[in-house]
């Protein structure tokens, strides 16, 4: 797949089946990443008149999290590439008084106004791109010089059983389920860690820094139905799914889940890489490949 079937995918995905998957399931994803804002705030320095960017923003929680950290001084603006999302990350900073703001797009290509961000942060929402290396020099030139960049990425499907538990599961009465894509765009496209470190160097950025962090997830057991029929390989099936198969698949899948409930909770360990960066100029102004 050349690097525009690559984008067109990654626009169907999130403008259809992805988004709408997210938006349905916005209340259990805020409770499971609940614990992803506190590394990714504490990333923004406090203070008036900082301009901040969250890339991938979603539904907008990590942005109007930050917002609020700002107060009334602060520009914090998120953008996504899917329609549906920032449509309710719209509602949502109006919902909670925030100055927040969003734009639908592809964080590839738009074109931002240079060095108009002191902070771009990410939960989970770079990875999608078709290009790494241009999208992060896109971004890099969004940046002021010495501005920093935090974003939280997966690791490994290895280390993210959670993760992978409703397809391995639901594969013999699936047998159409498309594999996941090998190197990306995708969830786990981040796994190597020196890619990574490779990705940011060849686009402008310096002082990187790449490491694991654990992070506890949860959401209530009894959203566990809602989960598998919404979200992953298996849920986007599922959504165009008869009710007797999503019911099914829903019930083969449940054991699966056994060993990550506790009590009246789902409870997972999301293995992430923690990845910092700063940009930087040199003298004529010109990205550095540091």
């Amino acid at each position: 797949m050349d690097a525009m079937q690559k984008a067109i995918e990654q626009m169907r995905l999130w403008n259809g089946p992805a988004g709408r998957a997210w938006v349905e399931t916005q209340d259990i994803l805020d409770e499971m990443f609940k614990q992803f804002e506190r590394p990714l705030c504490e990333a923004v320095p406090a203070g008036s008149n900082r301009r901040v960017l969250d890339v991938g923003c979603g539904t907008g929680g990590l942005t109007v999290a930050v917002a609020r950290k700002l107060g009334q001084g602060g520009r914090v603006v998120g953008i996504d590439i899917s329609a549906p999302m920032i449509g309710a990350a719209l509602a949502r900073a109006e919902r909670e008084g925030t100055s927040a703001s969003f734009i639908c797009a592809d964080a590839q290509h738009h074109k931002f106004g240079p060095a108009s961000f002191d902070t771009i942060i990410s939960r989970l929402g770079v990875m999608f791109f078709e290009d790494f290396v241009a999208a992060f020099a896109n971004l890099r030139r969004a940046a002021a010089q010495g501005a920093g960049l935090a974003v939280v990425a997966w690791r490994g499907a290895a280390e993210n059983p959670f993760m992978t538990a409703a397809e391995r599961a639901a594969a013999p009465l699936l047998p159409n389920m498309p594999a996941r894509p090998s190197g990306g765009p995708g969830q786990f496209a981040f796994a190597d860690k020196d890619r990574v470190r490779t990705i940011l160097l060849e686009s402008g950025w310096t002082e990187i820094d790449i490491r694991p962090v654990d992070i506890p997830c949860r959401f209530p057991a009894s959203e566990l139905a809602r989960y598998v029929g919404w979200l992953g390989p298996v849920g986007t099936i599922l959504q165009d799914a008869d009710r007797g198969l999503r019911e099914r698949v829903v019930d083969a899948v449940r054991p699966a889940f056994a060993p990550y409930v506790e009590a009246d909770a789902i409870r997972f360990t999301a293995a992430c890489w923690m990845i910092q960066a700063r940009a930087s100029t040199d003298a004529a102004g010109e990205v550095s490949n540091g």
